[in-house]
């Protein structure tokens, strides 16, 4: 018997686009929400290209909305006079209790909501944002120490057991 071919419907279920790194790498991750995007087509068309980065990305909280600020997505070049701006704030979809829960967690002093993700979920684009805290510097050192530390014995148990 032949495997099962996977159809492309299954292949854009989880799909991820990118992946804000320096988030991990500057903010304690606190707590993490799967939020909606409103888009334009030529903007949804830019995505599937990979045409997306929200390295310099943040989310606020206006008159009662998520709004994603700073994320560019680029200009998809078929869509002449119907194109998007690059850099345009975008609303994000959640719930009015999930949204209720994050104000009140990042009106907390300290405190800021950070893009974590853009990936699609049954063919629809999802933003994973995070609540999340500054670190200092010593804690990002402390960090990248520990990680090293973790490795090392990692590979002296392999190198043990080898």
């Amino acid at each position: 018997m032949a495997a099962k071919k996977a159809s492309p419907r299954d292949d854009s279920n989880e799909r991820l686009v990118c992946r804000n790194r320096r988030a991990r790498h500057e903010y304690d991750i606190l707590d993490e929400l799967e939020c909606g995007v409103v888009l334009t087509g030529s903007e949804v068309k830019s995505i599937r290209n990979g045409q997306m980065s929200i390295e310099e990305a943040f989310a606020r909280i206006r008159g009662g909305e998520l709004w994603l600020i700073g994320s560019d997505i680029a200009e998809y070049p078929q869509a002449t006079v119907l194109n998007h701006e690059p850099k345009r704030p975008r609303k994000l979809l959640l719930h009015k209790k999930e949204l209720a829960k994050f104000a009140a967690s990042a009106d907390e002093r300290g405190l800021t909501l950070v893009p974590l993700a853009v990936y699609f979920k049954g063919g629809r684009v999802k933003v994973k944002v995070g609540l999340a805290r500054g670190r200092k510097l010593h804690d990002k050192r402390e960090k990248l120490r520990q990680q090293s530390d973790r490795r090392e014995m990692r590979e002296a148990v392999q190198r043990r057991r080898g």
